[in-house]
């Protein structure tokens, strides 16, 4: 039997608001958490819409890190004046190894994340956003190739010039790709940098610098941009919840894998970022968005309402874009589709 819970919240002005977190039909007493969870995974177990897990957690004060769940913990569905929550307790599992010569305590398992970060790993080596058209105009470019060629692959040596950062030894090369802009005003929000290799600094006389291609995912031209490598760490923690504020006219702009089908799993570039109130963890729901037709009886062209079609979680955000990951998604996506508070 499906259960429901109702809270009453007291707002602001004395009134009452009635908001509902409801279990999923057959939820577990009960779980014990196993390698390859993810966060959203065990919401989805216990809440028919996993993005309210905040709601029901209980984030138990005498355990360390609360918010991180590992291999092994427990959770358990209790109730506290008629309201479900959730308590941790942690597993054998979670004990420490010491290094030497410092000594430093060190989980032994590694806290699942909230989603699963080998879909977008990879992506993140790779995916960069450039606010503002100046910083490519800034920064340093590759002036010159070895032995006067135009082009350079990965273990070629090449030239730079321009303004190189202190204490800086690795660059990202880039090439500017696609400009964003909102389809419905037309406002600039940002460039996709197409990621074309990496390289060290070998030497610098002057604004030249002489650099090392590591790594190169297509040939390095004469005029792709050097950026200094960006801390790419993910926050694996974040709880999934919805945003603070109503996203309006919020679309999916661009699928930077180049795809034209969108799936689970896939990443696409929304519309919308830090500016709009988003942050990473929230989820959004995606809508298709629905036809024009002509009404065959009166001649009227009628608008199909739009259907929910996905769930996308935002994890990386920028002032004017973000990056989501599809965690669901009941049929075929595509940019230009709508993303709404679930």
């Amino acid at each position: 039997m499906r259960k429901s819970l109702f809270a009453l919240v007291l707002l602001a002005f004395g009134g009452l608001a009635q908001a509902a977190v409801q279990l999923k039909e057959g939820h577990p007493d009960r779980y014990t958490v196993v390698s390859g969870d993810t966060l959203w995974d065990i919401s989805g177990k216990f809440l028919r819409e996993p993005w309210k897990w905040p709601e029901i957690w209980h984030a138990n004060p005498q355990i360390e890190n609360p918010h991180l769940i590992y291999p092994g913990d427990v959770l358990t569905l209790f109730y506290v004046d008629g309201q479900p929550r959730l308590q941790l307790e942690r597993g054998a599992s979670r004990g420490t190894i010491k290094l030497s010569p410092q000594v430093r305590s060190t989980p032994m398992a590694e806290a699942i994340p909230t989603i699963p970060l080998n879909a977008i790993n990879s992506f993140l080596l790779s995916n960069r956003i450039v606010d503002a058209p100046e910083e490519f105009l800034r920064a340093p470019y590759i002036v010159a190739g070895n032995a006067e060629r135009v082009v350079s692959g990965s273990g070629d040596r090449v030239y730079a010039r321009g303004t190189f950062e202190d204490d800086q030894p690795a660059y990202g090369i880039f090439r500017q790709g696609r400009t964003y802009k909102d389809p419905k005003t037309g406002e600039f929000l940002g460039i996709n940098a197409d990621d074309i290799g990496t390289a060290e600094m070998v030497a610098q006389e002057g604004d030249v610098a002489t650099v090392m291609l590591t790594r190169s995912t297509q040939e390095v031209r004469l005029g792709d941009r050097l950026f200094p490598t960006e801390e790419r760490a993910i926050n694996s923690s974040f709880m999934p919840g919805e945003p603070a504020r109503t996203i309006e006219d919020g679309v999916i702009l661009d699928v930077p894998r180049g795809v034209n089908q969108i799936g689970q799993f896939d990443v696409v570039t929304i519309n919308k970022g830090r500016r709009d109130g988003l942050a990473e963890g929230n989820v959004l729901a995606v809508y298709k968005t629905g036809e024009t037709v002509r009404d065959r009886v009166t001649g009227e062209s009628v608008k199909i309402p739009d259907e929910r079609a996905g769930l996308m979680m935002v994890f990386r955000t920028y002032e004017k874009l973000s990056y989501g990951l599809v965690l669901a998604a009941s049929r075929q996506l595509s940019v230009l589709d709508k993303v709404k508070n679930p």
